[in-house]
């Protein structure tokens, strides 16, 4: 393994205007790469969240419009931001990253890696065969469910790298005790409340959810926390259900707080290339209820750290709940084995380091 011990330029592009579990990665590694002594410069678009945290969080931002995949315009404008900053590698976290970043890297003789993240299927083609045989050295999956995707659209092994997305387990901590939390949203202190901390989008499953708690004599409360797309109709499928106990609490920053005040939190995705938001679950020792879908099938350990569940199977997800809702010795048990869960492979420092090595693996190919 390459030992070089100066300081690197990372140039990371992110071509998303929004803020999702992809770009809490982006800047869990950002944080990392910066206590190492490393640069990095964070390319986005403007006027993206990402764009705005970065420079709330101190580090250095170009922006860079990225509207479409066929935007050759960003193809010339990130060459020339990557001639300007002179960066020892780029890092492209997003799929229009992926190929507009790719080839501007290409354009500049940069050596680039590209980060995975979601667990769909991989389209063969010439795009993928000139993205991932050509203008990317290494192609990281966040899983051993996205690493396949990759081999099944035809990406050389050789060049797959796994590094499991991360948390770190400070940032999840409680600001508050669980009972203010739950006197704040007129939550009694003995009765049961699950939580789903996602965006509010189809793959997210969440009306899934709503209709399986429907199937239940007595449905627990459910805590909602994120924004998008579906909350409308979500909103009007859980008042039509009658599903009384379920609120909509919008974007939260709190995640420690609210993870304090429940008791099980519910991740019923259609598709999860892992699914970050069960791994705080686990970290802050709180049972999980999650399909088996990608990563987060591999995450969560059936019986030991959660129950899994069929994507769309509406009875299996009801028992689940049902039987949380009934049970504290097993929610309490459950969520036990999530910190060594947690500890075991999927902490922050452990990402950081295995891509800082993989930068110098990459660096010193491209210089033989």
């Amino acid at each position: 393994m390459p030992t070089d011990p100066r300081p690197l330029t990372v140039a990371h592009v992110d071509a998303e205007t929004g803020f999702s579990g992809g770009e809490v990665q982006v800047f869990l590694l950002l944080e990392g790469l910066r206590q190492a002594g490393h640069r990095s410069v964070l390319i986005s678009p403007p006027r993206s969240r990402a764009a705005a945290e970065a420079v709330a969080r101190g580090f250095e931002v170009r922006t860079v419009p990225m509207r479409a995949d066929l935007d050759l315009g960003a193809v010339r404008e990130l060459a020339q931001v990557f001639g300007a900053l002179a960066p020892d590698v780029v890092h492209l976290h997003t799929g229009r990253a992926t190929w507009l970043g790719g080839l501007a890297a290409r354009w500049r003789g940069l050596p680039a890696i590209a980060t995975r993240r979601q667990d769909k299927r991989l389209r063969r083609g010439l795009r993928a065969r000139v993205v991932y045989g050509h203008l990317v050295a290494r192609a990281v999956a966040i899983s051993p469910a996205v690493a396949r995707r990759l081999e099944q659209g035809g990406v050389d092994p050789a060049r797959i790298v796994l590094i499991p997305s991360s948390i770190d387990p400070a940032l999840v901590q409680p600001r508050r005790g669980r009972a203010a939390l739950r006197r704040e949203l007129g939550l009694a202190e003995e009765e049961p409340v699950f939580l789903v901390l996602a965006a509010l989008v189809h793959r997210k499953g969440i009306d899934v959810l709503l209709d399986a708690l429907a199937q239940l004599s007595h449905p627990p409360a459910l805590l909602i926390a994120g924004e998008g797309e579906e909350r409308a109709r979500l909103e009007e499928q859980a008042g039509r259900l009658g599903l009384a106990g379920v609120r909509f609490l919008g974007r939260r920053e709190d995640k420690g707080d609210l993870l304090a005040a429940c008791d099980v939190l519910v991740l019923p995705s259609r598709l999860e290339g892992l699914g970050v938001a069960a791994l705080e679950a686990m970290a802050a020792g709180r049972a999980v209820v999650a399909t088996d879908v990608g990563g987060l099938g591999e995450a969560v350990v059936d019986g030991e750290t959660g129950l899994l569940v069929p994507p769309e199977d509406r009875s299996a997800l009801a028992e689940a709940v049902g039987r949380l809702a009934g049970d504290p010795a097993l929610r309490a048990a459950l969520g036990a084995g999530g910190p060594a869960r947690v500890a075991q492979s999927y902490l922050a420092e452990r990402m950081v380091a295995a891509y800082e090595a993989l930068y110098r693996e990459v660096l010193a190919g491209s210089a033989a």
